[in-house]
C-alpha cells in the first residue's frame, strides 16, 4: 500500500470532449478497436450527484477504453454545472483526472480534505461511488477516487 490513497496504480485516465460520438470512433480507429458503447449517467435521484457541496443534475456521455491495465473514459458532460463542464468551459478538450481505485470513501475523501485536497464533485454509479478531489494547484490534474461495491 502507499502514500495517501492506500494504491500508486493509476486505472483510469479521462479525458473531456465536446463531441463523445466522433472522438471516440478516432480513438477506435487509431488503435484499431471496436469503439465502446456510449452510455449516460445515471439521473441525479439515482447518481445522487454533488457538485461544490450543492445536489446536481449534471449528467454526462462516456465511453470506456480498456486498454490493458488503463482505462480510457471519454467524457461529454451536459450543460448543468459540474467539474466536466467547468474544466471543459476553462480549458477546453483534453486530460480531466487520473483515477485510482480506493476503500473506504468517506475516510480517504476525509483524509485527503485535511491535506488540502477538497471535494470538488461526488456520486454513485452502479456498483459503486466516486469523488472528485481538487488536486489541481498541487498535481496539475484532478484525482478522482472509485470504490466499487464488493
Amino acid at each position: 500500500m502507499a502514500g495517501l490513497l492506500g494504491n500508486n496504480i493509476i486505472t483510469q485516465i479521462g479525458i473531456l470532449v465536446h463531441d463523445i460520438e466522433k472522438v471516440s470512433q478516432t480513438y477506435a480507429d487509431f488503435f484499431g478497436i471496436d469503439k465502446p458503447p456510449i452510455i449516460i449517467t445515471d439521473t441525479a435521484d439515482k447518481a445522487q450527484t454533488q457538485f461544490n457541496g450543492e445536489p446536481s443534475e449534471a449528467r454526462a456521455k462516456l465511453a470506456f477504453f480498456n486498454m490493458g491495465s488503463l482505462q480510457l473514459e471519454l467524457i461529454e458532460p451536459d450543460e448543468h454545472p459540474s467539474t466536466w463542464r467547468n474544466y471543459l468551459n476553462e480549458h477546453g478538450e483534453g486530460p480531466h483526472h487520473i483515477a485510482f481505485v480506493i476503500e473506504g470513501m468517506k475516510e480517504k475523501v476525509a483524509l485527503l480534505e485535511s491535506r488540502g485536497f477538497p471535494l470538488e464533485q461526488k456520486g454513485e454509479y452502479t456498483g459503486g461511488r466516486y469523488a472528485y478531489m481538487n488536486t489541481i494547484p498541487q498535481l496539475k490534474v484532478l484525482v478522482e477516487l472509485l470504490e466499487n461495491d464488493k
